[in-house]
């Protein structure tokens, strides 16, 4: 939602926006975040499902389509991300909101391209790439990895076949269709925005999937898709900013399993 003025985060003007240069800039350089301008967050029951209300106002996405929520779980978890807001709007601290935006604006109009896009993943799945050594780092791949591709194998129909180092491996045509299928048969866009989101932090389609289906939790997803990153820190040490950004980049991913867990 635009930063710019509180009807705008409401969607509650119905004239198209106009593309203001000025106004991009000064988007771009304004380090202020938007004021709180509610003082109620809540829902209202529609037909999509329940509404977010500011004030009792319906509140919309950023494209101004109207921000409902598929299940009054969801609903109400966006809504405490409102209600939390205290002088100023951070949407950094409200990833559900941002998932359900992705989700209506972004997923629902071009849903076959967002498969297309995760089907790509399905040739360069994280956990089909292996290291020759160290012997432990070989052993920790192997233990958190080796699973998911027995469970991909029974439940989803995809054999990988597994490369050393960096060289590319070709995943046989049956497979990659079976994992495109696996991707096709998630329900609504809001499951497969959550997809997509722990596709493309962890690099492995096979760990968003196992997620999904509760194969592992959010916390074993996470762990399993940073096996090697553990490694070097176990080795090297940890660097202070690389991990703010590692705990970062895991609340997203929580979310993203969260909104899937919460729109069932």
């Amino acid at each position: 939602m635009s930063n710019d003025d509180p009807a705008d985060w409401l969607g509650a003007s119905d004239a198209p926006p106009v593309h203001d240069p000025h106004r991009a800039v000064r988007a771009q350089t304004r380090p202020a975040l938007p004021k709180r301008f509610y003082e109620t967050a809540g829902l209202s029951k529609n037909d999509e499902g329940f509404r977010l209300t500011l004030d009792g106002r319906p509140a919309n996405t950023p494209a101004r389509n109207p921000l409902s929520l598929p299940t009054r779980a969801l609903g109400e978890a966006v809504a405490a991300e409102w209600a939390a807001q205290v002088a100023s709007i951070d949407p950094a601290t409200m990833p559900l909101t941002r998932l359900a935006n992705t989700a209506i604006d972004g997923v629902a109009p071009r849903r076959e391209a967002v498969i297309d896009d995760l089907s790509a993943y399905a040739g360069t799945d994280l956990v089909a790439y292996r290291a020759a050594d160290p012997e432990r780092l070989v052993a920790d791949q192997a233990r958190a990895w080796d699973p998911l591709l027995d469970w991909a194998r029974e439940t989803l129909g995809a054999r990988l076949i597994l490369s050393e180092g960096v060289m590319h491996v070709t995943q046989p045509e049956p497979s990659v269709a079976a994992l495109r299928s696996a991707i096709a048969a998630v329900d609504g866009p809001f499951r497969l925005a959550a997809l997509h989101t722990m596709t493309t932090l962890t690099g492995s389609l096979l760990i968003a999937l196992a997620t999904l289906h509760g194969r592992l939790t959010p916390q074993e997803a996470w762990t399993a898709a940073h096996v090697d990153e553990a490694y070097q820190a176990s080795v090297w040490g940890s660097d202070a900013e690389a991990e703010a950004r590692h705990v970062l980049r895991k609340h997203e991913f929580e979310a993203a399993a969260t909104l899937a867990k919460l729109v069932l």
